[in-house]
C-alpha cells in the first residue's frame, strides 16, 4: 500500500506522542491507535500501518541479546544492563542466555549492533587471516 507524505507525517507524529524518555509507552500507543480508529481521519488506516512499523522498528532497536559460554553472576548482568542503559538508553528489553559453543567471552547484540568479544570469533579471525 502507497503511503502518503501526510499519513508519514501524522504516524510520525503520533509515534513522538507516545515515547516517554525515548522509549515507546504502551499504553500512550493503545490510546492513541483507539482514538485515531475512532475518529477515523482520512488516510487513517495508511497511518496506522506506518504508525505500527515505525513501534515494529523502535521495538527491534531496543531487543538486546547477551550470549555467554557460563551463567553470568547477577553483579555482572546488573553492571552490563547499566552500561547498555548508559549507551543505548533506556528501555531496553535485555535477554541473558547460555552458549557453549562460544567458548568463552560475551556476544552482545543490541537491535543490528553486534559486539563479539568471544573466544570462537577470536579464533575464527585468527583462522580466516591465514
Amino acid at each position: 500500500m502507497k503511503i502518503s507524505k501526510q499519513a508519514r507525517r501524522e504516524a510520525k507524529a503520533l509515534f513522538r506522542g507516545c515515547l516517554v524518555n525515548g522509549a515507546l509507552d504502551e499504553g500512550r500507543a493503545r490510546l492513541a491507535v483507539q482514538k485515531v480508529l475512532e475518529f477515523k481521519p482520512r488516510g487513517y488506516l495508511a497511518m496506522l500501518s506506518h504508525f505500527a512499523r515505525l513501534a515494529r522498528l523502535n521495538l527491534e532497536r531496543r531487543a538486546t541479546r547477551v550470549e555467554a559460554a557460563t551463567p553470568l553472576d547477577p553483579a555482572l548482568q546488573e553492571n552490563l544492563k547499566t552500561a547498555l542503559a548508559r549507551r543505548y538508553g533506556p528501555g531496553l528489553q535485555i535477554s541473558f542466555a547460555q552458549n557453549p559453543a562460544l567458548i568463552g567471552g560475551l556476544r552482545v547484540q543490541v537491535g543490528s549492533d553486534v559486539f563479539d568479544g568471544s573466544v570462537q570469533a577470536r579464533l575464527k579471525a585468527l583462522r580466516d587471516s591465514f
